[in-house]
């Protein structure tokens, strides 16, 4: 089979290249998924896990992106609640080679059945993004009704979800970016826009949750924006400073299974809309990561 392989940690993007890899094993409880569109996180080359598996032993070359959305090709022994043929997305392992290509082995449990009426491009943007915005919002900052949150990044992939799922739970919304990322920010359902190249993030004033993914110094401020009892959470990198009278939370997504299905039975009733930028083939994988912080969305690689 055709995929993108990473064999050198050091040489980052120049290093991927489009190559012929053994059709995976199905493993105990797995699936093998014939993968007709993945999405990939622009730093996962710098993980520990994109270049050793569980055990900490070199698996170059290896392939990356945790992202697809396709269709079961095989079951491995002792899989059940999923069937040859079915429409499937989810997360690939982050310790085995990932989804860029044509076909992956997945654990059953980080698959959910995907509706025939969602495209495989709409749902290989779900995965990630979804769950890392609901578990972000609900799970870690117990964001509710009536609550003003600040999304970073509102118009990136995991942002522009989390702005979506914050507004349709009736909170205030202020989502910040570049000047160029207001319009979609707003679009979303962002009730102001905050521009983190011009305007003074101090001006927000207090607010009960702060969703970053962007870390450095927007993180370090922002703890000043946490009133008494409400939390920061971010996804990119462990808090050095805490909030005067709240908390700061660092955490790394969960596969979920009841949860995908959730989203996407959002997707499917128009309450949620990913945000899809760049769609490549597989063999412009690359150049796709190389521009991946740069787009706004989330970007897809066509698989098959």
């Amino acid at each position: 089979m055709q995929a993108i392989t990473a064999q050198d940690r050091e040489a980052g993007v120049d290093g991927l290249t489009l190559t012929d890899m053994p059709y995976p094993h199905a493993a105990e409880n797995d699936v093998v998924v014939r993968v007709h569109a993945a999405g990939f996180t622009p730093g996962e080359l710098d993980w520990p896990g994109t270049w050793t598996d569980r055990s900490g032993r070199d698996r170059t070359p290896t392939i990356p992106g945790h992202e697809l959305s396709g269709v079961v090709a095989e079951l491995g022994y002792g899989t059940t609640g999923l069937t040859v043929g079915q429409r499937v997305f989810g997360l690939a392992d982050w310790t085995r080679n990932g989804s860029l290509a044509e076909y992956t082995a997945v654990e059953a449990r980080n698959l959910a059945p995907l509706a025939a009426d969602i495209d495989h491009t709409v749902a290989a943007a779900l995965p990630i993004s979804g769950l890392t915005a609901w578990q972000g919002l609900f799970d870690h900052a117990d964001l509710t009704i009536g609550q003003t949150v600040v999304v970073h990044g509102a118009a990136g992939g995991v942002g522009s979800i989390a702005v979506q799922l914050a507004r349709d739970v009736g909170a205030h919304v202020i989502g910040t970016g570049r000047a160029a990322d207001r319009e979609v920010a707003l679009g979303l359902g962002a009730h102001t826009f905050l521009d983190l190249d011009a305007d003074d993030l101090q001006d927000v004033g207090q607010v009960d949750v702060v969703f970053d993914v962007i870390g450095g110094s927007i993180l370090e401020r922002s703890t000043a924006l946490v009133r008494a009892g409400g939390t920061l959470v971010t996804i990119a990198a462990p808090p050095t400073v805490q909030p005067a009278d709240g908390r700061a939370i660092f955490f790394v997504v969960e596969p979920d299974r009841a949860r995908l299905a959730d989203l996407a039975e959002r997707v499917r009733t128009g309450r949620l809309k990913p945000v899809v930028g760049d769609v490549r083939p597989l063999a412009e994988t690359a150049a796709a990561f190389a521009r991946g912080r740069r787009t706004p969305g989330k970007t897809i690689i066509q698989v098959g």
